[in-house]
């Protein structure tokens, strides 16, 4: 059986990993998934990932906790989907939750947040949302 929607499946993983308290959670892998943690490891979400280089690549994701062990992602959510895909210009992009979450673009330049794509001045597909 074919997955249907691997980002969908990326950001649940994460968010049960999260939810159960583990360390670090294991995924396949694709170049859009690692770009997508490339900005999840840049704005603070996640701690790091590796990639292993065997014949299907996995990726390793570290998470992050806060002090008392609360995870620093509260909201991990999937926008776009395969059959309803969400495309805004630059004006339009989402702020989550008036700024202090990021919203996740797939630009014509990579993936970028909404803050650095409202700079930048390019709109694209809406990937997701994390606060």
């Amino acid at each position: 059986m074919t997955m249907q929607d691997p980002i969908a499946d990326m950001l649940t993983r994460i968010r049960n990993a999260q939810g159960a308290g583990h360390a670090t959670v294991t995924m396949p892998a694709s170049k859009q998934k690692k770009a997508l943690l490339d900005v999840l490891v840049r704005e603070g979400y996640v701690a790091n990932y590796t990639m292993s280089s065997a014949v299907k690549p996995k990726l390793t994701v570290t998470l992050k906790y806060q002090k008392g062990g609360v995870p620093v992602i509260e909201e991990l959510k999937r926008v776009s989907r395969p059959g309803l895909r969400i495309y805004k210009e630059c004006t339009d992009l989402p702020k989550v939750r008036g700024g202090l979450g990021v919203a996740i673009i797939s630009t014509d330049k990579g993936l970028l947040t909404d803050r650095v794509a409202r700079s930048q001045g390019v709109g694209g597909e809406v990937i997701c949302t994390v606060f």
